[in-house]
């Protein structure tokens, strides 16, 4: 298994920016599609984005369309989640994950790896 570990969380206001990384270890990032999940409190894990192995193939949640952007350096084994336009409905803690395969992208039951988490909070 590969081991993932977020990073780059913090408060922020609304509208603001955050740039979220996911660095692995152990197995070539290359061998994975990866994807970023969201939990908030009292709810459910909920996709955000996920990249195919090279990076050609991106797939958003609605929520996540046109603020966010997925994208991955192999050579850096590093997975980024660029988020614009923060909302305060945004705050969660956000996830990195690790599959082998790129079929079904928002389920996160298909995902082999997970990261520890880092926390997002955006205010109002």
């Amino acid at each position: 298994q590969v081991q993932l570990v977020e990073s780059g969380g913090g408060l922020v206001q609304a509208g603001g920016s955050l740039r979220l990384s996911c660095a692995a270890s152990g197995r070539t990032l290359s061998s994975y599609a990866m994807g970023w999940f969201r939990q908030a409190p009292g709810k459910e894990r909920e996709f955000v984005a996920a990249i195919s192995w090279r990076g050609r193939n991106t797939y958003y949640a609605d929520s996540a369309k046109g603020r966010f952007t997925i994208s991955r350096d192999n050579a850096k084994n590093t997975v980024f989640l660029q988020m614009n336009s923060l909302k305060p409905e945004d705050t969660a803690v956000y996830y990195c994950a690790a599959e082998r395969d790129f079929r079904r992208p928002d389920q996160s039951v298909d995902y082999d790896s997970w990261g520890q988490g880092t926390q997002v909070t955006v205010s109002s």
